[in-house]
């Protein structure tokens, strides 16, 4: 593990958004056992926020790259990034951050760089599909001793692209650390990662079978007719 602890910093003097959000407002310190840490909760519950604040303070550009991307987008300044410390055990400069909403940007920042896509798989991310695209960032831009911060990264991967995913987590798992916002219960199922639950404040850990994701999948694979018949009723 490289990050070891989160601490908010003093919130005097800061009002509104992102300081309102209820996850955020009760949030004085986080800390990381695992080298796989999943933040779930519903959306609007901070979970992107506080990866954000932690892309900032790495260095990283906050609509998605690493310490070298910088390329303008709308949106892309953290709110939170100032009022966070981090602990680091070593620390370590090497990473990425994804943001899926706005990979697109990511990806024709790159096409302004042709010397870049070696590191990307070779060609031009738009020339993939969205899956491809992010399969070639995994397989090809991460490696060891180094920090991933993952928004949502389920959005362009189909389920038999994420257990795919998966795989690439675990090669990479004794030599980097990844922190990963997600909906996705099949991700969420990665063997003794560390879950966070922002719905609930303040922030607590949480068995994966606990997470509504699995409990709401679980009802509606083993219970379908049912789960639908309640959903449609008059």
């Amino acid at each position: 593990m490289f990050l070891r602890r989160l601490d908010l910093l003093n919130k005097a003097g800061t009002d509104g958004y992102p300081f309102d959000i209820p996850a955020i407002k009760h949030l004085t310190s986080l800390e990381f056992r695992t080298n796989v840490t999943f933040f779930v909760g519903e959306n609007g519950s901070g979970k992107s926020t506080l990866l954000e604040a932690i892309a900032y303070q790495c260095g990283f550009h906050t609509a998605g790259g690493g310490r070298n991307n910088r390329y303008e987008v709308d949106a892309s300044e953290s709110a939170l990034g100032n009022h966070i410390r981090l602990s680091w055990l070593p620390k370590i400069t090497n990473g990425f951050f994804l943001r899926a909403e706005t990979f697109y940007h990511f990806a024709s920042h790159l096409d302004t760089m042709p010397g870049s896509l070696r590191y990307y798989g070779g060609r031009s991310l738009h020339e993939q599909s969205h899956g491809e695209a992010f399969l070639s960032l995994f397989t090809h831009r991460f490696g060891k001793k180094a920090i991933y911060l993952l928004d949502e990264p389920e959005a362009a991967l189909s389920p038999a692209r994420q257990l795919a995913f998966m795989r690439i987590i675990k090669d990479l798992e004794q030599d980097a650390q990844f922190m990963i916002a997600t909906h996705s219960p099949i991700l969420l199922g990665y063997p003794r990662a560390q879950i966070f639950h922002f719905d609930d404040q303040p922030i607590r850990e949480i068995r994966y079978e606990d997470t509504l994701h699995y409990i709401v999948t679980r009802r509606f694979l083993e219970n379908r007719d049912r789960v639908l018949d309640e959903l449609f009723e008059d």
